[in-house]
């Protein structure tokens, strides 16, 4: 059977590919799959603890079987387009782009009469990591899984937390010092269910959702160190 196969990160860097179809034996599982690219690539095997494997874009466990067709993805611990002008927030937005967030749009779209409070979280680049001067970062994803478990996220929040609406956007590609990475944008009538809704937002985002972040320094780059996702 054939499968196609996918990785992103640390991981594309090693085996020096983002994709690839694999044939493998009936009967064969994730494991016997990431182990056969570990006897190639000794460096990605040292990854194992901390790598998550997906199927057709959802978490698997390592010994889930893989059936012909199967998009299997390898990710690495998660790091913590663009939004046409004048697109309407008229529901829910849940978006990863490539052009700069505009925040105030974003949230003078999102408020509504009805509405008593806007909590408004923003993650932003920063100059510095671990001691060392950033001069830019990238931020690349699994773009149709991220945009699946934002929306997980966010109707997690909706279940959780008594808000009206929300909007998550993520951007992706090259990023300068003092660019918005990240926005979540929470309304609703009273302001502790939308502080309460914008920090599990943000947090559960980040442990989740399959992104992840490069940064360049002056003597070189590094994918940033994130959190391994629960399966």
């Amino acid at each position: 059977m054939r499968v196609r196969v996918l990785f992103f990160g640390r991981l594309k860097d090693i085996v020096g590919k983002a994709e690839e179809h694999a044939d493998l034996s009936d009967g064969a599982r994730v494991e016997d799959l990431f182990e056969r690219y570990g006897r190639s690539f000794p460096e990605l095997a040292k990854f194992r603890a901390s790598v998550v494997a997906s199927i057709n874009q959802e978490f698997a466990e390592w010994r889930a079987p893989l059936s012909a067709g199967d998009e299997v993805a390898f990710l690495p611990p998660v790091s913590g387009g663009a939004i046409p002008a004048g697109t309407k927030v008229e529901e829910n937005l849940c978006a990863l782009v490539r052009a700069p967030i505009e925040t105030t749009e974003l949230v003078a779209q999102l408020k509504a009469p009805q509405d008593g409070a806007v909590v408004v979280f923003e993650g932003i680049v920063r100059n510095h990591s671990a001691g060392r001067v950033t001069l830019y970062l990238e931020y690349e994803a699994y773009e149709a899984m991220a945009l699946s478990k934002m929306r997980e996220i966010g109707a997690e929040m909706r279940e959780q937390f008594s808000i009206r609406r929300y909007s998550m956007v993520h951007r992706l590609g090259r990023l300068e010092i003092g660019e918005t990475a990240v926005l979540v944008a929470v309304a609703s009538a009273h302001r502790a269910a939308a502080f309460d809704a914008c920090r599990y937002g943000i947090d559960t985002l980040k442990r989740s959702a399959p992104i992840w972040k490069k940064e360049f320094f002056r003597d070189g780059a590094a994918w940033a160190e994130g959190e391994i996702p629960s399966v």
